[in-house]
């Protein structure tokens, strides 16, 4: 049964972690304060802010201490679903104002391209949000490359390590998982994609990257070929 969909991550895959690291979460620890501040002046954006009260189980928490979770999340990198979406609506700001442009490899852009064009269709499946994922690729370095995703999924389709998210995704895409390709640069969510049905190749891009483990593993989409998985 041939590959007819390409779900792929993006940190350390289509684009670098260190524009994660460097560029992104820098930006967001520096404008979600005042972003939190003026959203709880709106009851329209409440929800947002009630959304992180649930996840860290505080519901009296207030604005200052709202932030200070926000703060300690990032700061301990967890993938908590409520400021997912808060960065999100802080970097929108950041790329429509052009402070911030989206990295993608040439090499991904090239191969995203190419494998459209010869009818694949593609998703993305970060732990970001899907509005980040959109900003990424919307205002990236290579210009608008949103045309060439069919769907996006996120953290509220199941965490990246766990067998169920993908088998939720092949579900949503009405597609058996073995005609599902997914890349990624991290070994546990290669794991967990082939345990649902789906096929998998790795990507490590630094020179002295070791193979991960149980998966073809290439340092570039220039060799990724779908037709032989």
């Amino acid at each position: 049964m041939s590959v007819k969909a390409i779900l792929t991550d993006i940190e350390g895959t289509t684009s670098s972690i260190e524009f994660v690291f460097d560029v992104l979460f820098p930006y967001a620890k520096q404008h979600l304060p005042a972003y939190v501040r003026a959203c709880a002046k709106e009851s329209s954006q409440a929800q947002l802010l009630q959304a992180v009260r649930d996840e860290a189980h505080e519901p009296q928490a207030d604005v200052e201490r709202v932030i200070a979770i926000l703060a300690q999340w990032m700061q301990d990198d967890i993938k908590a679903t409520s400021l997912k979406a808060l960065q999100g609506r802080v970097w929108q700001q950041g790329y429509v104002s052009g402070e911030i442009k989206g990295h993608v490899y040439p090499d991904a852009v090239e191969a995203l391209q190419a494998w459209q064009q010869q009818g694949y269709d593609l998703y993305v499946y970060s732990s970001g949000s899907v509005q980040a994922q959109k900003l990424i690729f919307g205002y990236s370095i290579a210009g608008d490359l949103t045309p060439l995703f069919s769907g996006y999924f996120d953290t509220t389709s199941g965490h990246k390590r766990e067998v169920e998210s993908y088998t939720r995704i092949a579900q949503a895409l009405k597609l058996p998982a073995e005609q599902i390709l997914f890349l990624s640069d991290v070994v546990e969510e290669l794991d967990a994609a082939r345990d649902s049905g789906m096929r998998t190749c790795g990507l490590a891009r630094e020179p002295d990257a070791l193979p991960l483990q149980g998966h073809t593993t290439l340092d570039s989409f220039a060799k990724i070929d779908p037709t032989a998985f």
